[in-house]
C-alpha cells in the first residue's frame, strides 16, 4: 500500500512539473500576443485576438484551480484525470491557436 501512495505523490508531482512548464510557455504566448509584431490587422483578426485572449484568462483560471485541488487533495481520482486530460488538450489547442494567428499577422514580413 505504501509503494501505491509513493507512486501516486510521484504522479501528481510530475503532473504539477508539467502544468508549471505549460503555464510559463502560456505566459510566454501571451507577451507574445501582446507585442506589436502581433498587431492585428483586419477584423477577423481582432476576433481571434479576443478570442485568444478569452481562453488565456480561461486557461489560467483551470491551471489555478487544479493546482489547489492537487494541493489540498493529493490524490488523482477519476474526475480530476478528467479535468487534467482536458487542461492539456486546451493547451495544446490554445499553443496551435497562437501559432496560426502569429502566421496570420505576420504575413506581410
Amino acid at each position: 500500500m505504501d509503494g501505491l501512495a509513493k507512486n501516486n505523490t510521484a504522479q501528481i508531482q510530475e503532473l504539477l512539473i508539467r502544468m508549471d512548464r505549460n503555464n510559463t510557455i502560456v505566459q510566454n504566448l501571451a507577451k507574445k500576443l501582446n507585442s506589436y509584431t502581433c498587431e492585428p490587422h483586419d477584423s477577423s483578426c481582432f476576433e481571434r485576438l479576443y478570442n485568444l485572449r478569452r481562453s488565456f484568462k480561461l486557461f489560467n483560471t483551470h491551471q489555478s484551480r487544479i493546482k489547489a485541488w492537487l494541493k489540498t487533495k493529493p490524490t488523482l481520482n477519476s474526475e480530476l484525470k478528467t479535468d487534467v486530460k482536458q487542461h492539456l488538450e486546451r493547451f495544446n489547442s490554445l499553443e496551435k491557436d497562437m501559432a496560426a494567428y502569429i502566421l496570420d499577422t505576420n504575413q506581410y514580413f
